[in-house]
């Protein structure tokens, strides 16, 4: 809930991205305070409009914005500085998108991670949430879109821990893997995964009850939160990936398997 500070009007322009949408931009003094405050988040935009317009809209909310034009910048920036959240598009110059998620989460695995695209393609966003990104945001946008989205992937973060992993042992077997939880990685036949927050958290899950089918929707409450705007097929995308790390491809004997009409169930021996 914000608090506005000030009777003073607050002036409205059109968002530079978005031509038929209004947003409350610069403000004739005082600002929101609230669950926003003290927030810094960087966005990573090489399109100087989108870029403006982003910034725009999230300034207008109360958040502190710092904004790099390519990958490169980004990536320098978020060494530089502390961030509660980053957005990053995935075609840019120097340094892509993709990389540039991969490096901060080898650095931060906890920081929310938010992938910006105008590309409709399945593949760009599996591979985004492989690399470790929270969640993805379609090109062309909604104003309320993008506040939403940010504003859950701050509260899942910030406020007790929602969606990030709970406490698990530091090191125990999930599948044919092991997992070492406080470096967030699985081992395997000799191979190492890196294990997003999310995936760890859907383990956890799984661990809490096993060989109990768990529906979709469950799992997207307890792993994304309740308010989480996104679909199930996101939440498929990321077992996909966890399968591939915890059980070989051609396992007949996967830990976690589809329950059809259902969800998923995690087998325990």
């Amino acid at each position: 809930m914000f608090e506005y500070v000030s009777h003073q009007r607050l002036v409205t322009k059109k968002c530079r991205f978005l031509p038929h949408c209004f947003i409350l931009s610069k403000r004739l003094g005082g600002v929101y305070r609230g669950g926003v405050k003290n927030r810094h988040l960087l966005i990573v935009e090489d399109d100087a409009n989108i870029r403006r317009g982003v910034v725009d809209i999230l300034e207008s909310e109360g958040y502190e914005v710092s904004a790099a034009q390519n990958g490169s910048e980004g990536l320098k920036m978020f060494k530089q500085n502390k961030y509660d959240l980053v957005m990053l598009d995935l075609m840019m110059p120097e340094m892509s998108g993709y990389d540039v998620c991969k490096e901060i989460r080898k650095r931060d695995a906890l920081v929310p991670v938010l992938i910006l695209t105008a590309k409709s393609q399945e593949i760009d966003k599996v591979v985004g949430l492989e690399l470790g990104a929270d969640d993805y945001i379609t090109k062309p946008f909604g104003v309320k879109e993008l506040l939403a989205r940010v504003a859950a992937a701050l509260r899942r973060a910030h406020v007790g821990g929602e969606g990030a992993p709970e406490p698990l042992p530091e090191e125990f077997k999930f599948g044919r893997a092991t997992i070492f939880s406080k470096k967030f990685e699985a081992k395997r036949d000799g191979q190492t995964f890196t294990l997003t927050p999310r995936e760890l958290k859907l383990i956890e899950l799984f661990l809490d009850k096993p060989n109990e089918a768990l529906s979709r929707q469950y799992l997207l409450d307890q792993a994304w939160g309740i308010d989480y705007l996104g679909t199930t097929r996101t939440l498929d995308q990321h077992i996909a990936q966890l399968r591939k790390k915890i059980d070989p491809e051609d396992d007949k004997e996967a830990a976690i398997t589809t329950v059809h009409g259902v969800g998923y169930m995690y087998k325990k021996a």
